[in-house]
């Protein structure tokens, strides 16, 4: 059921920003993540009923260069529930586009909190009008806080994706 996904597209869908890639460095309020984004991000707040517990999921979602990128971040409850996120993340993520396999390797985000279900995935699939998609997207952890960043377009440049997603740290 792609709860998550879903609303991360809905969020991405709602922002809007400039179409050229101006990158910007900056750690978004209460998210303790740095992040470089491409355009200028909106906020969106949900609440999110996931397998593992209901959370309160924060998001920063702008479009630039035909592709959508956002951040989503939450916290869980208990140490246990992170890997079992996690996992939840990137199946919402890979069944929200019907990709049927994923490029998948351990994620390296400077900062997180080793965990062995931290990926980066490459997913090929379809909207649901039926037009090819790409996503890729690294789902990772600090503690108790949860994240997931993605970039989505009919094609995602690898640069972008790269600056992007490896551009991502947890500072100390």
């Amino acid at each position: 059921m792609p709860r998550f996904a879903s609303l991360l597209l809905a969020g991405a869908a709602l922002a809007g920003c400039s179409p050229a890639l101006d990158w910007r460095e900056f750690q978004p309020e209460g998210s303790g993540v740095l992040a470089s984004f491409p355009c200028k991000p909106d906020r969106h707040s949900r609440a999110v009923q996931l397998e593992v517990q209901a959370v309160r999921m924060e998001m920063l979602v702008c479009d630039a260069g035909d592709a959508k990128f956002a951040l989503a971040f939450f916290d869980v409850a208990e140490p246990g529930q992170v890997g079992a996120a996690l996992a939840e993340l990137q199946a919402l993520a890979a069944g929200n586009i019907g990709a049927q396999s994923a490029d998948a390797q351990p994620a390296a985000v400077p900062g997180m909190t080793p965990n062995p279900k931290a990926m980066r995935l490459r997913l090929e699939g379809r909207q649901p009008d039926g037009t090819a998609v790409q996503e890729q997207a690294v789902f990772f952890a600090k503690g108790l806080r949860v994240y997931q960043a993605m970039v989505l377009g009919r094609r995602v440049g690898a640069e972008a994706a790269d600056t992007f997603l490896g551009g991502l740290r947890l500072p100390v």
